[in-house]
């Protein structure tokens, strides 16, 4: 397997994705860096003006740019590839390395597999060591199971998904019935339906559905350590980092971003757009479009909600008190 590859070939392979090569084409890259690391031989991307200084102090052979720091970047011998969202392209160049240049499983499904005869696992995806896959389980073309990971009975896995070590899909959600001090167990009766491009970070959890199926749009990309319970709906193209929490039957839209640790209760509505800031605890709905934070110190309940009411009041207690200052101001102006 080649080590190295010029920069014209790299351009050449992205050209669906524009990029446009300055100076040198057969300037051969062996290595990605980031723009601090870079030595000679490698690729780095210049992400905004705020990275001017490290830029000229780089000495990466190739560097992706755009089109506004062309000058500031060209100098003799280097080469320059610019496009409007270098880290972006970057991205792309990252995907086609990794493809391309980095060794690749040698095999289809790793002997210390299970996968049951009654799965579909499509010729083109790959079953990573130790991973489980059940019994009418579907995993679509492109696909990776990288190591221990479970696909439970009836679930199904898109195309081109990614799913890291660990991951469980379609364990049994959290349903019981109280009766006499006791537990009865809800049977889990419903699925898990992922679909196409998403990736799944590290020992993320996803139940499957009480009676209707838990449901991850295309393109939705979770961090490790996230827990999805039964139900729930994720739309396309959201975006969940570590250790984040949603409760039953919550339905989240789609281009929705959800920062580390925010917790999410049951049967909420998140709208399209929605971006919910770390360890935030989100408790109603949510259903105009923007940014939103929510933290509050534990406490006891009734106190907490004592608390909680009085500060959604805190905005009419401050105009008062500006109109009470204000007032203040001009009884005591001369006359």
């Amino acid at each position: 397997m080649d080590k190295q590859v010029t920069v014209a070939r790299i351009v050449e392979a992205l050209q669906s994705h524009g990029g446009e090569l300055h100076g040198d084409g057969s300037i051969s890259v062996q290595a990605l860096a980031a723009l601090e690391h870079a030595r000679h031989g490698s690729l780095s991307f210049v992400n905004g003006p705020r990275y001017a200084a490290q830029m000229e102090q780089s000495q990466a052979s190739c560097l992706i740019v755009p089109p506004a720091m062309l000058d500031a970047a060209r100098r003799e011998g280097r080469a320059c590839i610019v496009t409007a969202n270098p880290y972006a392209y970057y991205a792309r160049v990252t995907q086609w390395w990794k493809q391309h240049m980095l060794p690749q499983p040698d095999y289809r499904i790793h002997p210390s597999a299970v996968v049951h005869p009654g799965a579909e696992v499509h010729p083109d995806a790959i079953i990573g060591p130790l991973c489980v896959v059940e019994r009418g389980a579907r995993i679509g073309a492109g696909s990776w199971l990288k190591s221990r990971v479970t696909i439970s009975e009836d679930c199904s896995v898109g195309a081109r998904c990614i799913l890291h070590p660990g991951v469980v899909i379609g364990a049994d959600g959290f349903g019981f019935a109280h009766e006499n001090g006791q537990w009865v167990k809800i049977e889990q009766l419903g699925a898990v339906r992922i679909g196409d491009d998403v990736e799944i970070g590290a020992n993320t959890c996803i139940d499957r559905g009480a009676l209707d199926d838990t449901v991850i749009g295309n393109g939705v990309k979770m961090d490790n350590l996230i827990m999805i319970a039964h139900n729930v709906q994720i739309g396309e193209h959201t975006a969940m980092a570590a250790n984040t929490g949603v409760a039953g039957s919550a339905r989240i839209g789609a281009h929705c971003t959800i920062g580390g640790a925010a917790n999410i209760a049951g049967h909420l509505t998140i709208a399209d757009g929605i971006h919910i800031t770390a360890t935030s605890m989100v408790t109603r709905s949510l259903r105009k479009q923007g940014a939103y934070t929510g933290f509050f110190p534990l406490d006891d309940n009734a106190t907490w909600e004592k608390n909680a009411a009085a500060v959604k009041s805190l905005h009419k207690l401050r105009d008062r008190v500006r109109a009470l200052e204000q007032q203040l101001s001009d009884n005591k102006t001369p006359s």
